[in-house]
């Protein structure tokens, strides 16, 4: 049809001679028909006299041609009118109001093809162009409605010139191209801006939906008036599909493995398989990869005996699936699956393909389903890493209509094959972890310790994200005096070299507090062994680094709670301080010296001494029980203290509440978590005496402390307390100082200790035939079950200890 622009342009039309002429009365009718008329459309006057001039024509008269004949306007415009056989033929129209004889409303119409369309020279030559060029090509009218349209056009919509011409192209035949331009047309139309866009369809024959670029232009008269649009179509849809198969590719790489679970990655590759490729997935993985253990190498002769890791499907609960996730599947040797797996290289099979008939004779349940679900294209896909087999995995259609071809076995490859990395990543992962995780465990204490100095609880908790088991320990250390160290330090790393670093150093600190050593001078020891560590690993690595390269580095809180005073001595490496809970429930952190990391070297640490009450909780934690969440570490501590401060908790129950409450679902770091109610001696279970220097007070020593075993019905054991209470005072006053000091402790064992102002240790030697010394010790160390020397900053203490002959 015409644009409503060039109705109002009437000056500007001028009509070729030999016009045909046309009368049209009141009624629309066709009152005259001319010569030339006849020759230009092939309808004789007989044919068309009297018949509506408006029949003639392809389309509807537009809305703006009509508002002229209302007005009895002149006016003029191209037309599409059907020739007698059928033709379309684009033809000028002018049109004048009169008066017929009787006085009644008519119009003259003048038909001429209009200036552009002589078959002559160029104009001629521009026709066989246009319905040859190999790009789709449209021309529109103001209302939407082709005018124009070349061979690959009328190809590509799959109409007839003579249907489409004076139509919209969504008027015939509905889809998603033709509904897509018509609606793109439409708004170039309206806004006079062109439009750029692809449009897909599903067309017969065809595998894959076909794509089509689309460019929709505006057309301006020389005025600048918008009087229609046009339309350049090209197919795109094997640069298309190149450009989806590399989105699912990325798509692939971003989805699968997202997490270090061999499991979950299977359920990723199927999910993502599901969405994009197939209506059905499947992914079977040998039983020692399933569990995450290391493959057999090469083609292994059970590697048909798989488990199922993953199903998904298009269809809600996965019905088509003939095992569930866990179950074991089978396949025998002369099964495609296994010769799929065999190769080494994917193949697709089809429903009627001799080979699947003959294998799914054996098999009737899977049989049933394909038949039940009308699935009837398969492909197989070996999941392999490092030339080794780990599983394979199925995609079938059933809803679907077309089969699989060579492009979708190659998509289903390219993402099988990133699947596999991750899985083969993965499996990795879970057998490194699981080493881990058990040095680890191994390496901490199996059960919580029962100390007559406290009561503990303690918690250890692994990372839950990819960097691997880290190096957190805690432990609880018996010293001499009833005392308990309490210690919790943390390895900097993950992995295997963490948890084996962290099992040195616990070993050395256990070494360290064995020798009685003030907390400040243990970390200073530990953080000389930590350095030899670090240098050691350099010269393996083939390099010998600084001191300040730091890759062996820790922290450490150390703590020693004495019952007897209710006295603890903290030091700490760069650990966070220890949280102190009050008998009354007051909580809160301990102001320490904070200390270097372990590793730094040069640096001192330093010791505070606190007075802590008889039912006191101290709490001892590594960082990634503060940094784990999103909150920052100062909202945490303080979450923390408000969790300690609830009372009515058993130390159990507070470890789980502690953890609930303060860390994520999945931990990024490590976590171990000691609590420690602290115990006290009654004075009625110790005895102190403070003696002279003299030779002559080893008798009344030895006496008073017969006496006091004998308050404590402790008889059985005054032979051989008198024989090293009269051993170690008689060693005080020869080789020690004053002050001197006896006392005797009734814990969960005898304790003898003797105190004096000299720094000299004994030292357990065998005595030679006619040595007059030297003997003694050595029975003390013989009739005891233990015996040691602590030094303080005064002097030095010599204790022994004897087990009791019964419970308390």
């Amino acid at each position: 049809m015409c644009s409503e622009a060039s109705w109002h342009d009437n000056n500007r039309h001028v009509l070729t001679p030999g016009a045909g002429a046309v009368t049209v009365d009141a009624r629309g009718r066709v009152s005259t028909w001319s010569t030339r008329a006849e020759q230009l459309l092939g309808y004789p006057a007989g044919d068309v006299l009297g018949r509506r001039a408006a029949d003639l024509l392809a389309a509807p008269v537009p809305a703006s041609v009509r508002r002229y004949l209302t007005e009895r306007a002149e006016w003029s415009g191209t037309f599409v009118i059907r020739h007698r056989d059928g033709t379309p033929i684009s033809t000028r129209i002018r049109a004048f109001p009169q008066l017929d004889a009787q006085g009644a409303d008519s119009w003259i119409l003048l038909l001429a093809e209009p200036p552009n369309a002589s078959a002559s020279g160029a104009d001629a030559s521009w026709e066989r162009s246009f319905s040859q060029l190999p790009v789709a090509l449209l021309i529109h009218d103001a209302e939407a409605r082709v005018t124009h349209a070349n061979a690959e056009a009328l190809r590509l919509l799959e109409l007839r010139e003579d249907v489409v011409l004076g139509h919209r192209i969504d008027e015939f035949r509905t889809g998603s191209l033709h509904d897509d331009l018509a609606k793109a047309v439409v708004q170039v139309i309206r806004t006079g801006e062109p439009i750029r866009t692809e449009s897909s369809m599903h067309t017969t024959g065809a595998n894959r939906p076909r794509t089509w670029s689309l460019v929709i232009s505006p057309l301006e008269d020389a005025a600048g008036r918008l009087y229609g649009a046009a339309t350049t179509a090209r197919e795109i849809t094997e640069p298309a599909w190149a450009r989806w198969r590399l989105s699912v590719v990325n798509e692939a790489s971003i989805r699968i493995g997202t997490t270090l679970e061999v499991v979950r990655t299977a359920e990723e590759l199927a999910e993502l398989a599901v969405e994009r490729l197939a209506d059905f997935a499947a992914v079977d993985l040998l039983d020692p990869v399933y569990s995450g253990e290391e493959p057999k190498p090469g083609w292994p002769a059970d590697a048909t005996s798989m488990r199922r890791a993953a199903n998904r499907s298009v269809l809600d609960s996965c019905p088509e699936a003939v095992f569930q996730p866990g179950e074991l599947s089978v396949f025998p040797e002369s099964s495609p699956l296994a010769e799929a797996l065999a190769e080494g290289r994917a193949a697709r099979y089809g429903w009627d393909e001799p080979s699947v008939r003959d294998w799914l004779k054996d098999h009737r349940d899977l049989s049933s389903k394909m038949s039940a679900f009308g699935m009837h294209s398969v492909m197989l896909v070996p999941i392999r890493a490092r030339e080794t087999p780990l599983g394979f995995a199925l995609f079938a259609r059933h809803r679907t209509p077309e089969p699989f071809d060579d492009d979708d076995l190659l998509l289903a490859e390219e993402i099988t094959a990133r699947a596999a990395v991750c899985v083969d990543n993965a499996r990795r992962y879970t057998r490194e972890r699981k080493t881990s995780l058990a040095l680890q465990q191994s390496l901490l204490p199996q059960s919580a310790p029962r100390e007559a100095a406290v009561e503990v609880a303690s918690r250890y908790l692994p990372a839950g994200s990819e960097a691997g088991i880290g190096g957190d320990w805690f432990d609880v250390i018996p010293l001499s005096g009833a005392r308990v160290a309490l210690v919790v330090g943390d390895v900097v790393g993950h992995g295997i070299h963490a948890s084996a670093t962290m099992g040195r150093l616990r070993m050395a600190v256990r070494t360290l507090a064995d020798v009685d050593l003030p907390p400040d001078e243990l970390l200073t020891h530990l953080d000389d062994l930590v350095l030899r560590l670090d240098r050691a690993q350099g010269e393996v690595e083939g390099e010998v680094r600084s001191q300040s390269d730091g890759d062996v580095g820790a922290t450490c809180l150390y703590a020693v709670y004495d019952p007897v005073l209710r006295r603890c001595t903290v030091a700490r490496a760069g650990h966070p301080p220890p949280v102190l809970v009050h008998p009354d429930g007051t909580a809160g952190f301990l102001d320490l010296p904070a200390g270097p990391p372990l590793g730094i070297g040069g640096l001192p640490f330093e010791s505070a001494v606190l007075d802590v009450p008889e039912g006191s909780l101290l709490v001892l934690y590594t960082d990634g029980l503060v940094e784990a969440s999103d909150r920052d570490i100062d909202a945490t501590s303080e979450l923390l203290r408000r969790t300690l401060a609830a009372p009515g908790q058993s130390l159990e129950r507070m470890c789980d509440t502690i953890l609930e409450r303060l860390l994520p679902d999945h931990p990024v770091d490590d976590v171990a978590l000691l609590l420690a109610r602290t115990r006290a001696l009654d004075s009625s279970r110790v005895a102190t005496w403070d003696l002279r220097s003299d030779p002559a007070i080893v008798a009344t020593a030895r006496s008073q402390a017969v006496e006091r075993l004998m308050a404590w019905g402790l008889e059985e054991c005054a032979f051989v307390t008198e024989l090293v209470v009269s051993e170690l005072v008689t060693n005080a006053i020869r080789y020690g100082e004053e002050p001197i000091r006896l006392r005797l402790i009734r814990d969960r064992a005898l304790i003898c200790e003797v105190t004096d102002g000299g720094n000299t240790s004994p030292h357990l030697r065998r005595a030679r035939t006619f040595d007059e010394g030297g003997r003694g010790l050595l029975l003390v160390a013989q009739l005891t079950d233990h015996w040691g020397t602590r030094h303080t900053t005064r002097g030095k203490t010599v204790w022994a200890e004897q087990g009791l002959p019964g419970p308390l």
